[in-house]
């Protein structure tokens, strides 16, 4: 049984990993993996030079995930968890002395403490903030109650329990920082579907996730060699991959699909689409265009700097900072990646990524967007050394929104769709990278089954 996998980021490359292991293991299946680009892997792309281990996109995954780990078990990739006893993060807030960084309370998941002592010395929150938080335990009745039985904002969701303070402090930047997007339009079941969970069986978030066991290990973890070693290594066990090979066509042909690319046809008894939205909306126009219209339509832009530097940095204890709307400031948050994982930059050195999210940083020249990174970045941590290297990179749409009615939207979508078609990527059940490598698993296990 032939598969074709359009598009060659996360989710196809271990979607056509996984159809190689099961063909190795005798299952009668073979797959073609087709990418536009010169190169696999999407947005995760590490640059390796001078002994400094440079991301270029996601640099980590969440360690409670376990489908990244297992993964780069199974493929024997050394990992490198995150220095966890140092871990501390910042909000960048306007003060009356100007900006400044304020670290989020110890304990905190997103915008819910596990310790409310933690939260009681934070200049972050006003004393009714406080109070707020202190009395969400005993409104847990209430708040099961209410618990609405359609999808709502993340905005609703977190005033619901926390009020509209939590909400624009923690929320609205934690939340900007994973997806790029608005609290007010963000789906609370398609970001926070554990957090929804608890609400149904707690009604109290604090409650709920006081009960739970806390988790042993690092909240991140990464691969001592970069996050492309992962794709490298998937795609050492591929056959047959095209690349620069644009797919322009996808046609139904009797119970195959007729796959149209550098001026030639191919038929295909299954077809996985892994290609971003806009490229999946634009190949079901013409097979479905209600399923087409189904996708995310919005989706945010971003920018990444990274800046090596050659010598120490005096900063701040911790992981990195996210900006409050208020501070006034473009970057959207930074990372101090030295201080995040061990072997990241060699002896001496220093490594700060900065993150800017809209369209109009899409045409900001390089040149610009690395001396905004050093004016932005010296104006919040003191003025910084020229850097040793600094790499740009921009990932214009990558995020799509999940725009509140997204599970059910994409449930129809699926259920629209022929059994030998299957749509896998960040657009559908999660951005992050275990759940992409577990959906792309799973669908290349479930379509071989059925064929």
């Amino acid at each position: 049984m032939k598969i074709a996998i359009l598009g060659g980021g996360i989710a196809g490359v271990t979607a056509a990993y996984q159809l190689a292991r099961l063909q190795a293991g005798g299952a009668p299946v073979t797959s073609t993996l087709f990418e536009a680009t010169p190169r696999l892997g999407g947005i995760i792309e590490t640059v390796r030079t001078g002994g400094y281990t440079i991301e270029c996109g996601p640099e980590a995954w969440v360690t409670d995930k376990p489908w990244a780990s297992e993964l780069a078990a199974e493929l024997a990739l050394p990992t490198i968890p995150s220095l966890d006893a140092q871990r501390r993060t910042y909000l960048l807030r306007s003060t009356s002395t100007g900006r400044a960084l304020q670290a989020i309370p110890q304990g905190m998941r997103l915008m819910v403490p596990t310790d409310l002592a933690a939260i009681e010395d934070s200049p972050l929150l006003t004393a009714a903030a406080k109070q707020t938080y202190r009395e969400e335990p005993l409104r847990a009745a209430e708040l099961k109650a209410a618990a609405p039985q359609q999808d709502e904002s993340v905005a609703s969701f977190v005033r619901r329990h926390f009020g509209d303070e939590v909400t624009r402090t923690f929320a609205a930047p934690l939340l900007a920082g994973v997806f790029g997007g608005d609290v007010e339009t963000l789906s609370v079941r398609a970001v926070m579907p554990t957090l929804v969970a608890m609400e149904r069986e707690h009604g109290s978030l604090v409650t709920a996730l006081a009960a739970r066991q806390s988790s042993t290990s690092a909240v991140f973890t990464t691969l001592r060699d970069g996050m492309a070693s992962l794709i490298s290594a998937m795609a050492h066990h591929l056959r047959d991959v095209r690349l620069n090979t644009p797919v322009t066509a996808l046609e139904p042909s009797g119970p195959r699909w007729r796959v149209h690319f550098a001026g030639i046809t191919e038929d295909f008894d299954a077809v996985i689409l892994a290609t971003p939205a806009d490229a999946t909306r634009t190949l079901l126009q013409s097979i479905d265009p209600t399923a087409a219209e189904l996708l995310p339509t919005e989706a945010s832009s971003a920018a990444i700097v990274a800046l090596a530097f050659a010598e120490p940095l005096a900063l701040p204890p911790g992981f990195g900072f996210l900006s409050l709307a208020e501070a006034g400031s473009p970057l959207l948050a930074a990372t101090f990646t030295h201080q995040k994982f061990v072997g990241r930059v060699p002896p001496g050195g220093a490594m700060l990524r900065a993150f800017f999210s809209g369209e109009h940083w899409m045409q900001t020249t390089d040149a610009g967007l690395r001396q905004l990174a050093l004016h932005e970045l010296s104006s919040v941590l003191g003025e910084l050394p020229t850097p040793h290297l600094a790499i740009v990179r921009r990932w214009p749409r990558s995020l799509p929104q999940y725009a509140v009615g997204h599970t059910g939207r994409i449930a129809q979508l699926m259920q629209r769709l022929p059994p030998n078609l299957r749509l896998i990527g960040n657009a559908y059940t999660g951005v992050g990278l275990p759940d992409l490598i577990r959906t792309a698993r799973q669908t290349a296990r479930s379509l071989a089954e059925s064929l």
